[in-house]
């Protein structure tokens, strides 16, 4: 067997083993035998279940050759987030105190990807609690970026990216509030989306089960090719079963199918988290390549909002549901921080300890202030299809496990706040529109630069097909070299 086809899309495997020119069997050990000899240096997949993978491919082989098909995954093997819930595995969220949190059943997108014809070789790394832009834990270590090992891979779904990237894996699931999805993708060269808030459940998704759904927090896919994104997006949306009594999903197709009908506008930077001239120049590339396709662009185009209310707006209601699981002690402390702060302080810093602590009546007017930011996104779009900007400020950083307060980031030789990158995750997050992430390339030092692409609420595919299209044209998912040997 050739070893490009690990590197293949999961609906170009999928449908090798529908016609029989593959073998569930034979595709499900080519992966196994990837990760044995590549993850020691990249530790991507912690939790493994091969022998249940193995047993699993064979039964979907003996299906096969009886003329039953499970589902538009059939017999094709997957990865998924540690996060997710799945019979006789770990939930950890990368925290020792729940080392032991072993669930004896399938969370509900497990079981949807189950129900689709997947079957699952184990499950990837995450940060602890989910709350970094790194992977790493005092579980399972540290996740290293398949392109270069002394950068990150990204965080929260780092080990789904590196998965992904390195053909551990022909699809992955992952989650996403601050980027968890597409800041991983942007630094590990996938393709990942954020669906709109609410149209994924997050049921399944839990250290304790019953959860409810987090505000802003998305399920979301990473994968190989934008066609993947479209199918697990398919597999993954849909109300919970209590829901589907009362309403089915009914999200609007791809609408536009050629970049020359796209009206388009770019956002190469922004003050309040300046990129990297790479990351711009590449923004602008995909301007020149739309402008000569006779699409419509423009990079001055703007919603009628103040953006800094916006991303405060933004930081507010994130953290108020990153804070939600603190200790009371934390909580104390948070407490006094505020008090001491002037009435004028707007810094990041402050804007994020009033977050942790703030009143329910403060988040209805963070939510009340949202709803009007929805509604300028609205009237924008009437005029715009897509937004084109960086998903972060520059391409993958290296591995740096001080306490945050030390950290920074580097733009162009120049230090910038650890946080600062956020902004541009949070742009469509603030107002639950679906962005998708895809690869542009390699910058100078061999790392890839992902740049989003957003539109209006349930207009996902929209996006994905946007990178789908564009992708064809420039960028697109390419393999490093010393895995693919």
């Amino acid at each position: 067997m050739s070893k490009d086809i690990i590197f293949q899309s999961a609906t170009e495997l999928a449908e090798q083993i529908k016609q029989k020119e593959i073998s569930s069997l034979e595709l499900t050990q080519a992966y196994i035998e990837q990760i044995e000899k590549h993850d020691e240096k990249i530790n991507a997949v912690p939790v493994r279940r091969f022998d249940q993978a193995i047993q699993e491919a064979k039964e979907a082989d003996e299906d096969l050759a009886k003329g039953e098909l499970r589902g538009p995954m059939h017999g094709v093997p997957m990865t998924i987030k540690e996060s997710y819930v799945m019979k006789d595995t770990p939930s950890t969220w990368g925290d020792i105190a729940h080392k032991d949190n072993f669930s004896d059943k399938d969370g509900l997108i497990v079981s949807r990807f189950k129900s689709a014809g997947a079957h699952f070789l184990g499950k990837t790394n995450v940060p602890h609690d989910l709350a970094d832009f790194q992977s790493y834990n005092e579980i399972y270590g540290t996740t290293n970026n398949p392109w270069n090992l002394d950068h990150t891979p990204g965080g929260s779904s780092g080990g789904s990216a590196a998965a992904t990237a390195a053909g551990f894996s022909a699809l992955e699931a992952g989650s996403d509030i601050g980027g968890s999805v597409r800041t991983p993708a942007h630094y590990s060269g996938v393709y990942g989306l954020k669906p709109t808030w609410g149209i994924v459940p997050m049921a399944g998704h839990e250290i304790i089960e019953g959860v409810p759904d987090a505000d802003v927090s998305v399920c979301g896919p990473l994968a190989r090719s934008a066609e993947d994104l479209a199918l697990a997006l398919s597999i993954m949306a849909g109300p919970t079963e209590r829901e589907s009594v009362g309403w089915s999903l009914n999200l609007a197709e791809k609408d536009i199918t050629s970049l020359k009908d796209f009206r388009v506008v770019l956002w190469p930077t922004d003050d309040l988290a300046p990129t990297s001239h790479e990351t711009q120049e590449r923004v602008h590339a995909i301007g020149d390549t739309l402008s000569k396709l006779g699409a419509k662009v423009s990079d001055t185009a703007r919603p009628e909002f103040d953006i800094r209310k916006s991303h405060d707006n933004y930081l507010s209601l994130t953290n108020a549901v990153m804070s939600s699981a603190k200790s009371p002690a934390v909580v104390q402390k948070i407490q006094e921080i505020v008090k001491n702060l002037e009435p004028e302080d707007g810094s990041l810093e402050a804007v994020n300890a009033r977050a942790a602590v703030m009143l329910h009546r403060d988040w209805i007017r963070h939510d009340f202030r949202r709803e009007k930011f929805r509604r300028a996104w609205d009237e924008f779009f009437k005029e715009w299809d897509i937004v084109v900007c960086p998903q972060s400020t520059a391409p993958a950083i290296k591995h740096d496990h001080r306490p945050w307060a030390e950290r920074s980031m580097i733009v162009d030789g120049e230090e910038r706040p650890y946080g600062e990158h956020i902004f541009w995750a949070g742009l469509p997050n603030n107002t639950y529109l679906p962005s998708t992430c895809f690869p542009t390339g390699l910058s100078k030092e061999g790392l890839p630069i992902g740049i989003q692409a957003f539109s209006p609420s349930y207009r996902d595919y929209r996006t994905i097909e946007f990178a789908r299209l564009i992708t064809q044209e420039m960028g697109g998912f390419e393999a490093p070299d010393w895995l693919t040997s």
